[in-house]
């Protein structure tokens, strides 16, 4: 009597199956379920699927001893959706009723016929190297194809690069095809390949280091594919980051931003900082869309695509990492959750693709209440050009804001200070029903030295929040507290008449 087999589909796309036929090893009748034909999601994952099951067939047809039969059997209690939807019970099930071998390649259902006591024959797939590959010399950051378009590359580092075409023919909607059908087949029958988002007219795949986003009509005008990854992985002793920064990071900051523009370096810096904790020993997890870090397996990768924010925000509470890394921070549940988990008191570090590092706080504004921002972000890194650009950290005081003079109008004020001078550049209040968001003297942000002094020297004794300076007519005003007037004059005076000669410059201290 011929044996009769039960075939993963995953064992077709691999081309395993055409290797056991061919070698003798399966010999009888292939069931082939049409549930495969069910929730595909794009006309090229139908497509491949086609081809594989007539590659199947064609094939079969040459050998007397080997047919192929689709089945439309469903197992009692399961749904059609099963077969996606859990795999591997499905086709336990199906073979313990139709008295079948199952072919696979995939070896957690391997393992489970063993324990359900079914016959299995396994067959671990031979890894495929993607064909766009060759296009990836050691220098090209991304690789852009588009139908009636001539194939470029982007060359260089993150912000200082060059688009140039690699090739002086022009891309016809087959060969994109061709090369789209052959990510589908790689990213099914490999656990390595992820297809993270697969929707009608897009597909978002993580295949090792590379990221892919491919997208068709109506959505797009016309068939493109586009493949990122990265130039090089650092540590985080690679950035010029100063003793103050680090010890900051390695033992107080625990609502971290990593703000840049697209392309800037912030997923590199974010791994960095990733790989940095675990190495002192802090239990580490990740929130991504697409899991495209490249992380030690101790550090487990969650996908904000295949799970919701309540589903996430109850792991991650749960298994209490120390830390959690949240790439690409997007839409209002992206805040929520980042927000929700930093409160629980669990250290977060989030990705946010932001112009200027101020653009990255105000994301936050109007998403949480305003005198909760200091509590859920502490320190804010801005990355540009691959470096360490800009430092925030955030306090709050109660204060009269920057611009006003009227007493009465004190109020709980957001100070965003330069963390390496520790001056405020920026202000944040409510002033009616309004949040402003004030830059604080341009002299800040050309960094005056003789300011900086000042402050330098002051904030020794006084709190820096308490200290104003002003220019006038050349002289420089400083305000302070009536109740620190007596212990400047006796512990700085002489700093501060040293700083005057240095600069040349007149300072005049103010009781307020």
């Amino acid at each position: 009597m011929a044996e009769k087999y039960i075939i993963d589909l995953q064992t077709v796309s691999s081309s395993a199956l055409r290797d056991l036929i061919i070698d003798g090893t399966v010999r009888g009748k292939l069931y082939i379920h049409t549930g495969y034909f069910k929730n595909v999601s794009s006309e090229e994952e139908l497509r491949s699927i086609a081809e594989s099951i007539m590659e199947i067939t064609n094939l079969s047809s040459l050998y007397e001893d080997v047919t192929t039969e689709l089945v439309s059997h469903i197992p009692k209690g399961l749904k059609i959706d099963d077969l996606y939807s859990d795999k591997n019970h499905f086709l336990i099930s199906l073979a313990i009723e139709l008295d079948c071998i199952i072919i696979t390649s995939d070896p957690i259902l391997a393992q489970m016929t063993k324990a359900s006591r079914i016959k299995c024959i396994y067959k671990e797939p031979e890894k495929r190297i993607p064909s766009f590959t060759k296009y990836f010399a050691e220098d090209v950051m991304s690789l852009h194809l588009k139908e009636g378009s001539y194939p470029h590359v982007k060359r260089g580092k993150p912000g200082k690069w060059v688009l140039e075409k690699i090739e002086d023919k022009i891309l016809t909607r087959a060969e994109l095809e061709n090369i789209a059908r052959e990510i589908y087949e790689i990213a099914k029958t490999s656990y390595e390949q992820v297809k993270e988002i697969d929707r009608k007219s897009s597909l978002i795949a993580q295949l090792g280091h590379y990221r892919i986003v491919f997208v068709k009509p109506p959505l797009s005008d016309g068939m493109e594919i586009t493949i990122v990854r990265p130039v090089k992985t650092l540590k985080l002793e690679d950035y010029k980051i100063s003793e103050r920064l680090m010890k900051r990071l390695e033992e107080q900051a625990e609502g971290i931003l990593i703000a840049g523009a697209p392309g800037m370096g912030k997923t590199t810096f974010a791994q960095a900082l990733a790989e940095f904790y675990l190495k002192k020993n802090k239990i580490v997890k990740t929130v991504e869309s697409p899991r495209d870090m490249n992380l030690p397996v101790e550090i487990t990768q969650y996908s904000k695509t295949h799970g919701t924010s309540e589903e996430l925000h109850d792991i991650l509470l749960l298994s209490r990492p120390d830390y959690t890394i949240f790439d690409e921070m997007r839409d209002t549940k992206d805040f929520e959750l980042y927000t929700d988990l930093r409160l629980a008191g669990i250290g977060m570090v989030g990705v946010i693709h932001a112009t200027t590092p101020i653009d990255a706080i105000q994301r936050f504004i109007n998403r949480v209440e305003l005198g909760m921002i200091p509590s859920i972000i502490d320190t804010v890194i801005f990355i540009k050009y691959g470096e360490i650009n800009k430092v925030y950290t955030l306090e709050t005081a109660v204060k009269i804001p920057h611009g006003l003079t009227e007493a009465d109008l004190t109020r709980p004020v957001v100070l965003v200070k330069d963390f390496e001078t520790d001056e405020p550049e920026y202000e944040i209040y409510v002033f009616g029903e309004r949040t402003f968001v004030v830059p604080i003297k341009k002299e800040y942000e050309t960094y005056d030295e003789t300011k900086k002094g000042i402050i330098k020297i002051l904030r020794k004794y006084v709190p820096s929040v308490e200290i104003e300076v002003e220019k006038r007519e050349g002289a420089y005003i400083v305000k302070i507290p009536m109740k620190y007037y007596t212990r400047i004059q006796h512990l700085a005076s002489k700093k501060l008449k040293k700083i005057a000669t240095k600069y040349d410059a007149a300072i005049e201290i103010i009781p307020i």
